[in-house]
């Protein structure tokens, strides 16, 4: 469900591995990859698909066993809507959004019971229709049950990803985790795309670093607040993560940025802004990331001449 960066290459691996994968799409990315296939250029892997199945309509093809869902975090509610008709008594869900809530929000739309979390460690965008372009050096995914203890579903589903050449995981606090790349990721998109720069650019300025540790320290005191147990060298850990990335890495929200795409910044700074006023815990970096990007967070807007 979703068929860009995340999704084209997930779903893509798993098709090479044989798996009877549906890849839900649309615009000329879905004309594409009805046409031509689908394309991935990864770091480690590389590989053409010349026939997929991809749709617009999820309801042509019914039940699935499996629905990863990777929009983007504006895109969930849609989504929801489109999940429905797949999701039968057997079908487990999993988001592989940014953010922290995508499972819960989907789980009050369907059965919780049939929805899993999940997170995906991955640079991976639309290069152009029918091309997906992995550029990190990190590629894992994590998946969890989020309110009862580990079933057997999530061990068959992680042997299905790690067949598929995926590195993939089933952890017992899939919450922390969805913390703990929600400190990186909101750190990350946020300062890249209000400043314009690189992760090595931004990491390798004072000024620009700090503001990036800032935004880390806020989402931490968020989540200690809320009795998420995030490792106490948390931020340390993601700092070393992100100068590892590679100093070329460029953030999803900052290509989104770029392209002129609507960006997730509700879903990332606007969140951790949003949980500090109803918290009380001080997020102003996060709070002057938001407000310097919001007027923009819609994509590009269309410009008018006027003549006086």
């Amino acid at each position: 469900m979703g068929a860009g960066g995340v999704g084209g290459y997930y779903g893509g691996r798993l098709a090479t591995a044989g798996h009877e994968v549906c890849f839900v799409a649309r615009g000329p990315h879905l004309h594409a990859l009805r046409r031509h296939g689908l394309r991935v250029e990864g770091v480690q892997n590389s590989f053409h698909l010349p026939q997929v199945a991809a749709t617009d309509d999820p309801l042509s093809f019914g039940p699935a066993d499996l629905v990863i869902v990777a929009v983007k975090a504006y895109d969930l509610p849609r989504a929801i809507e489109s999940i429905k008709p797949l999701a039968g008594s057997e079908t487990t869900v999993i988001p592989l959004l940014n953010g922290v809530d995508a499972a819960l929000q989907i789980g009050r739309a369907i059965a919780p019971e049939r929805v899993m979390g999940g997170l995906a460690y991955v640079s991976a965008s639309v290069a152009e229709p029918g091309v997906i372009r992995q550029v990190s050096s990190f590629d894992r995914i994590l998946i969890g049950e989020l309110n009862r203890p580990a079933a057997g579903r999530g061990t068959v589903i992680e042997s299905a990803l790690r067949d598929a050449g995926i590195d993939a995981r089933q952890v017992d606090d899939i919450t922390r985790e969805l913390w703990r790349k929600y400190l990186f990721i909101a750190a990350a998109s946020g300062v890249a795309a209000l400043t314009g720069a690189t992760m090595g650019t931004v990491l390798g300025d004072p000024d620009t670093r700090t503001l990036f540790i800032g935004c880390m320290n806020e989402v931490e005191a968020l989540a200690r607040h809320q009795g998420i147990g995030l490792p106490e060298n948390i931020c340390q850990e993601t700092l070393a993560f992100a100068e590892a990335a590679g100093p070329d890495m460029k953030p999803s929200m900052l290509l989104d940025l770029e392209q002129g795409r609507p960006l997730e910044l509700e879903a990332l700074n606007g969140t951790a802004a949003r949980l500090g006023r109803q918290l009380g815990v001080a997020t102003p970096v996060n709070q002057f990331i938001y407000s310097a990007l919001k007027f923009r967070a819609g994509g590009k807007a269309k410009t008018t001449t006027t003549t006086t």
